[in-house]
């Protein structure tokens, strides 16, 4: 056991010597009830040594599992706490185990100038996909590229073909692992980069393949599941059982907004698994993949923050950018997007 919390130390001090924590700094390590306090303690000695002064926000609550918690995007205990938020806004830095991401008060936390990570998967999960520099690079440079474009549009081999206009409204997002810059969030373990489109700017139609990944139902299809979307939201969702039974969890939610298009774009990370594990940032991260989503659009600057929220990573696609063939059947192109050795 002695062993296992060194290794955690270890690692979590790794991690915020690249987010640049540094004597002076405060470092707010925030959680709720007994959830993930492993990691707190570790953060917070982490901390510590590297001369930061290190808060523990650990909010009164249930314990409820982080599956739990991503299901329920923008909805956390900060709405009502505003001494925790008052700590979290005068710190330089938080470590968000909570799942306080996508919500108002992230934008809020973030606003006052702290940096915000995120960190919720398992530990072995953290260990495979730490990161690295040169993961940071090629996300930056996708990031470029997605910021500049006009147009995305993706195709695979079952019929996909939709096509997204972008027109600068929103702001894209690139994930990497690490925040070093005031006021940046990110997630710890990622890689990719996403924008929206401009707003009833998709069309076209999605097919996913059978062995794409729904998440966060956390499965993989058994069969094609057909989305025809008709200026930037889905109007039918075509298939068998797995095409009725999404549909009837989507409507369980309430929310027409669950239809609307949100982010599309692509993953970075080589170390990335095709895989169930954990909350999934190993299917939204996998290298080459194309990463469809629905629902809310707040961490973009949009206003839609439904609680149901789809991410749909689907492999084997072809992306263009403004007509230039960036991804061919799951293998990224462009020397700055590819990795060494792929």
């Amino acid at each position: 056991m002695a062993a296992a919390k060194k290794e955690m130390l270890e690692l979590f001090r790794r991690e915020l010597e690249l987010c640049k924590v540094r004597k002076g700094e405060t470092v707010a390590v925030l959680s709720v009830g007994d959830s993930l306090r492993d990691y707190a303690t570790a953060f917070l000695a982490a901390a510590r040594q590297l001369g930061a002064t290190a808060l523990d926000v650990n909010l009164e609550g249930k314990s409820t599992s982080v599956g739990d918690r991503m299901k329920e995007f923008g909805r956390n205990p900060l709405a009502d706490n505003p001494k925790a938020m008052a700590k979290l806004k005068n710190a330089d830095m938080v470590v968000d185990l909570l799942v306080a991401s996508f919500s108002a008060q992230e934008l809020e936390i973030r606003a006052a100038g702290a940096r915000m990570l995120l960190v919720c998967e398992d530990f072995e999960t953290l260990k495979r996909l730490s990161p690295t520099p040169a993961l940071r690079d090629r996300t930056e440079a996708a990031l470029r590229r997605l910021h500049k474009a006009k147009t995305f549009r993706f195709t695979n081999l079952v019929g996909t073909d939709v096509t997204y206009e972008f027109d600068g409204k929103y702001r894209p997002l690139m994930e990497y692992g690490y925040v070093a810059e005031p006021g940046r969030w990110d997630h710890w373990p990622a890689g990719l980069v996403a924008n929206c489109a401009r707003d009833g700017a998709v069309n076209g139609r999605v097919v996913m393949n059978e062995g794409d990944i729904v998440y966060p139902r956390m499965e993989f299809l058994a069969t094609p599941v057909e989305f025809v979307i008709e200026r930037g939201a889905v109007t039918r969702i075509k298939g068998g059982k797995e095409a009725d039974d999404l549909r009837r969890w989507m409507d369980g939610y309430k929310d027409p907004r669950a239809y609307a298009v949100s982010h599309i774009g692509w993953g970075t990370h080589t170390g990335a698994e095709w895989s169930l594990k954990g909350i999934g940032m190993d299917g939204r991260s996998y290298y080459g993949n194309v990463l469809f989503s629905l629902g809310p659009n707040v961490e973009f600057g949009g206003t839609n923050d439904t609680a149901c929220h789809l991410d749909l990573p689907m492999r084997g696609c072809s992306a263009w950018l403004d007509g230039e063939r960036i991804i061919a059947n799951g293998r990224l192109l462009p020397d700055d997007l590819r990795a060494v050795g792929f």
